[in-house]
């Protein structure tokens, strides 16, 4: 058998593709989903800084400051997953509309204040496009606050873009893989039909092979009478 060259990461791309934007359409219909993939997302992005943040920082007063962030985070995410599996009454909604608003902005803005004063007072090195983000992290945190009319419905259709965006990429990133893979079974193929042409000859005997080609084919030859009838005058 052998050896597989490509996979079949495609299908999985086009799974993730079509659940992305499926989430993404709930999103833009319930609030209480805006509310549990948030702190989903919130809870995970904290959690899995942990270790190799606390790991690699230098100092211990940098471990302390970002520890503190990390809590905070997933205080917030745990809070927003409860809000949305939950389910919230017609007259909790507005109340948790403007917490969430608050709580995103929260976040933002904590994570930016965190990444400038380590690198102002800390000395802790960067890179331009973490500048950037942590520039946009700030502005976003600042815009929320002013944002009266911010809600989970407002999020839910920007999660719906970020998802459309993501599974048309998926998508066509697994239509790449799997005009790959149909190219690679494809060899597969034409490589069989010629071992196979191979072992038949192989396997025949010597003197048939030869006979075989030197005995005339029966074709030819009514075709070069039927030749030679036309011409005679």
């Amino acid at each position: 058998m052998a050896k597989a060259k490509y996979g079949y990461g495609w299908l999985i791309k086009w799974i993730i593709a079509a659940i992305l934007l499926g989430i993404g359409i709930f999103m833009v219909l319930s609030d209480d989903v805006v509310y549990t993939v948030t702190g989903i997302a919130i809870t995970i992005y904290s959690l899995f800084r942990v270790y190799p943040l606390l790991k690699t920082l230098n100092k211990e007063v940098l471990r302390t400051i970002n520890l503190f962030e990390i809590l905070i985070g997933v205080v917030l995410g745990v809070v927003m997953i409860y809000a949305g599996v939950k389910g919230l009454d017609s007259d909790q909604a507005d109340t948790w509309s403007k917490l969430f608003r608050w709580f995103l902005a929260f976040f933002f803005y904590l994570r930016g204040l965190v990444f400038f004063v380590s690198t102002s007072f800390f000395e802790e090195k960067t890179e331009v496009p973490k500048f950037i983000f942590h520039i946009l992290a700030l502005s976003l945190g600042a815009v929320l606050v002013m944002w009266n009319d911010f809600d989970a419905s407002t999020l839910g259709w920007l999660f719906l873009f970020v998802t459309i965006g993501s599974a048309i990429y998926l998508s066509y990133d697994g239509y790449g893989g799997y005009r790959k893979y149909r190219q690679f079974s494809k060899s597969l193929n034409t490589k069989k039909t010629k071992e196979a042409e191979v072992k038949y000859e192989k396997d025949l005997p010597k003197e048939d092979i030869d006979k075989e080609k030197d005995t005339p084919d029966p074709r030819i030859d009514e075709e070069e009478k039927e030749e030679e009838e036309t011409y005679i005058s």
